[in-house]
């Protein structure tokens, strides 16, 4: 070992240097080097920092389903309503200003009319009028309608005797015919008699039985009772011809009768039509009396309810307004308060009626932890009422969240206003804080500890 590499030479000790010594010379490599507590101090706490970080992964978090929307009522007849007109008109006259305060029955506007049927300020009078004679004409066609009821029964009843009477002659008529058609045999009989006598008087007479004057009285005979035999026959004619003459006369009368009874039916069937007629009329009239008397109700158009005029569509004296047109917007008073929210379509199977909602409404300061409802600062309670069965416009689902108060959760504030904007979290099941990191990261949707109930199902028959 040569002289320069001994360790008095090279300055080596096992004595560690001093730290003012190295400062007595301008060292400024040494000096640039790290200190090596620092570093020993940050790697602990970077230490302590994982191990928090790793045991928050395993805090519970409280999934949620955002959305946005605004204030409403819960009921349809608490939301803002347009005021409109059941008749066209011109305005004569407003009773109200934007923003004042109206009780139901209030006047808001009046009205007068513009069509010309209705100008006659009598025009009830003259329909009354109308209605009178109406009712008139129709008690007359009552009258005589009854009248001609009794008629068709007299006829009727006059009908039957006459009747009753012809068919007496026809029998009678029958009787003789029979009568004289006896009297017709017998007459023949008798003639066929005196016709053998003769011929046998005359054989008689040829043998010298008898006397000539025999003879002829025997002829004389013969001559009669041929003479009666004719006049039977006319008798048995006459006879027939009275029965053809009765029954023909008691088809006139059935004929007659039916022919007066038609007419006086058919004079009924128009009575009972006019009355028809005059009694549509009548019901026409008192329609037209009554559409006139609520028409002019109609002329002064009146709060339906308690509120607040927001805004006039109409403005001035002197404009017409059409049938059902909006004339003013009312807020009604004290409305049952509501807030609707918007979520989207693959949120909605995981919301029941009943969940919990969290709300921070626009003008009310507030810090929300999500995740970490408890926590969050200026925040109001609700929970779903109601979940539309369709979708809306833009295609996500409406709820309506009613005001839930608990313990620690605050009442709603009395100065919301009906279209106030709102944002909302519908708050589901608790999972560890990792496990919704990796949702996020993977794009799934919240989870349920349990399906959902069917709403459905629940309902009682």
């Amino acid at each position: 070992m040569s002289q320069t590499d001994s360790p008095t030479m090279l300055n080596l000790s096992n004595s560690r240097v001093q730290a003012d010594i190295i400062d007595q010379f301008p060292l400024k490599t040494l000096h640039a080097l790290p200190d090596l507590r620092a570093g020993r101090t940050i790697g602990r706490w970077m230490l302590v920092i994982l191990f928090v970080l790793l045991g928050t992964l395993f805090l519970p978090w409280q999934q949620n389903i955002n959305g946005e929307g605004e204030v409403t009522a819960l009921t349809p007849q608490d939301r803002p309503q347009t005021v409109q007109n059941a008749i066209a008109g011109r305005i004569e006259r407003w009773n109200v200003r934007d923003g004042q305060f109206v009780r139901r029955g209030d006047t808001l506007l009046v009205i007068s009319e513009v069509k010309d049927e209705y100008f006659d300020p009598n025009l009830p009078e003259r329909l009354r009028e109308q209605l009178d004679a109406k009712e008139g004409s129709l008690e007359a066609t009552q009258a005589k309608i009854k009248a001609l009821d009794g008629q068709i029964a007299a006829l009727e009843t006059g009908l039957q005797a006459k009747l009753e009477s012809a068919r007496n002659k026809v029998k009678q008529a029958r009787f003789k015919l029979t009568m004289d058609s006896t009297d017709l045999v017998a007459q023949r009989t008798n003639y066929k008699i005196a016709i053998d006598r003769l011929a046998r008087s005359e054989k008689m007479y040829k043998d010298g039985l008898i006397s000539l004057t025999d003879l002829e009285s025997r002829r004389l005979k013969l001559q009669e009772d041929y003479a009666k035999l004719i006049s039977q026959e006319a008798k048995v004619n006459v006879a027939r011809q009275e029965l053809i003459n009765a029954r023909i006369d008691l088809t006139n009368i059935e004929a007659d009768y039916r022919e007066k009874t038609a007419k006086a039916q058919s004079d009924r069937s128009s009575a009972v039509s006019y009355l028809a007629e005059a009694g549509g009329e009548i019901s026409k009239i008192v329609n037209k009396i009554s559409s006139v008397d609520v028409r002019r109700g109609l002329y002064v158009i009146r709060a339906p309810q308690d509120g607040f005029v927001v805004n006039s569509f109409k403005a001035g004296i002197g404009e017409n307004i059409k049938e059902g047109e909006s004339i003013v917007t009312l807020q009604p008073d004290n409305p049952s308060i509501a807030v609707e929210l918007f979520v989207r379509p693959n949120d909605v199977p995981l919301i029941q009626r009943g969940r919990t909602v969290r709300l921070e409404f626009d003008g009310w300061p507030a810090v929300q932890f999500s995740g970490w409802p408890t926590v969050a600062v200026g925040t109001f309670g609700g929970e779903v009422a109601v979940i539309d069965a369709v979708a809306s416009k833009g295609g996500k689902y409406r709820l309506l969240v009613r005001p839930k108060v608990s313990g620690h959760d605050p009442k709603w504030p009395e100065q919301l206003r009906v279209g106030s904007g709102v944002y909302g979290w519908v708050m589901l099941d608790d999972v560890p804080i990792w496990y919704e990191i990796w949702r996020q990261l993977n794009g799934f949707p919240p989870s349920l500890q349990s399906e959902p109930t069917n709403e459905k199902a629940t309902v009682k028959k």
